[in-house]
């Protein structure tokens, strides 16, 4: 008996991807019945779901973001590798490298497997697993940098790019854009192990993931809350905030600052211009382009699904390859939209 090919259980849907056979959406955009979330940024977990499925780490961070009575009525944490039925579909979460507790959905039915990564990165980060690829028929991607242009620096040379900055400019506050969730925890990390281990100060809205992940074992040293009331102390420190934060009065409140932002979307550097970025610092939580062709490479899977981003790049270069893409066009936000909406909220690239 032949498998079923993914796209006779597979569907797109207004409220996102639906797995018929198993009766559940991943990552929907409004509230469901079933849902399962990938990881805990905004564009992928949203609030009010009957019921949730995702890692113990990604619901944990669902309560901190939305508060326990809008995370799910209902919450299964489900552990990487651990298998759950669900309606009649087998359930794996894989490690996606992307932040804390962030999954690949592996989703198997009368012999058929498709995997859907949500949002990965394939560098090494302290704080959370590593992705794994994983085997199928059908690979779901993103594709946020799916363009050539995007070949992202070893993060390890940017965050010596900073410390460079702050030898050479050691009376002036260094002020990061970094996202709350993910990035802010791996830039930490990272200058740590470069061997910073003075304070690091954070913007309140910082603070409470933080804490959420030294609760889930990352060590991040001392932090301490970042008060532009006393602006002197904060010469010569490195201050995390969120992207919106670094270019507005509070900012503009501590000791002569250098405004650093840390995204893959740095690489541009008309939108460093742009934003007022005198240090941009090129560290994202996203696949490049070697690392998109190489990951659908890897999995083997005969047609490769592309949920956002540079769609057509990608499906052409993966043609030349041997491979089928084929866009999804899910539900969502414009680029435009989203770019506004990341860098309202904290940035993420």
């Amino acid at each position: 008996m032949t498998a079923p090919h993914p796209e006779t259980w597979l569907r797109v849907t207004e409220a996102g991807l639906y797995c018929e056979p198993g009766r559940f959406f991943i990552d929907p955009v409004r509230a469901v019945s079933h849902a399962i979330v990938t990881h805990g940024h905004s564009d992928h977990a949203r609030p009010d779901h009957q019921a949730v499925l995702a890692t113990p780490e990604t619901l944990a961070i669902m309560r901190v973001r939305m508060g326990e009575g809008r995370a799910g009525v209902t919450q299964q944490a489900l552990r990487y590798g651990e298998a759950v039925t669900v309606g009649e579909v087998r359930v794996t979460l894989r490690p996606a490298g992307h932040v804390l507790g962030s999954a690949q959905v592996v989703m198997e039915w009368q012999g058929s497997r498709a995997v859907v990564s949500g949002d990965y990165k394939r560098r090494r980060d302290p704080t959370c697993a590593p992705f794994e690829p994983v085997r199928c028929d059908v690979f779901v991607t993103e594709a946020t940098f799916a363009l050539p242009v995007f070949v992202h620096p070893p993060a390890e040379a940017e965050v010596a790019k900073l410390l460079t900055s702050i030898e050479l400019f050691p009376e002036r506050t260094h002020v990061i854009g970094a996202y709350a969730l993910g990035k802010a925890q791996r830039l930490i990390a990272l200058l740590r192990e470069a061997g910073w281990d003075r304070p690091i100060h954070l913007h309140g809205a910082l603070q409470p993931l933080c804490r959420l992940y030294e609760a889930h074992g990352v060590p991040l040293g001392e932090l301490r809350p970042a008060t532009v009331k006393d602006r002197a102390s904060l010469a010569g420190a490195i201050v995390l905030a969120p992207p919106s934060a670094i270019a507005d009065r509070w900012a503009r409140r501590l000791h002569d600052p250098v405004p650093c932002y840390a995204s893959g979307w740095m690489r541009v550097r008309q939108r460093a211009k742009q934003r007022g970025v005198e240090l941009p610092m090129v560290i994202s939580d996203h696949a490049d382009w070697p690392e998109l062709l190489a990951t659908c490479a890897e999995v083997e899977a005969e047609e490769v699904w592309i949920t956002h981003g540079r769609e057509d790049a990608l499906i052409h270069a993966l043609a030349q390859r041997g491979q089928r893409g084929r866009a999804l066009h899910l539900v969502g936000r414009e680029e435009e939209e989203t770019e506004a909406l990341e860098f309202a909220e904290g940035g993420e690239g």
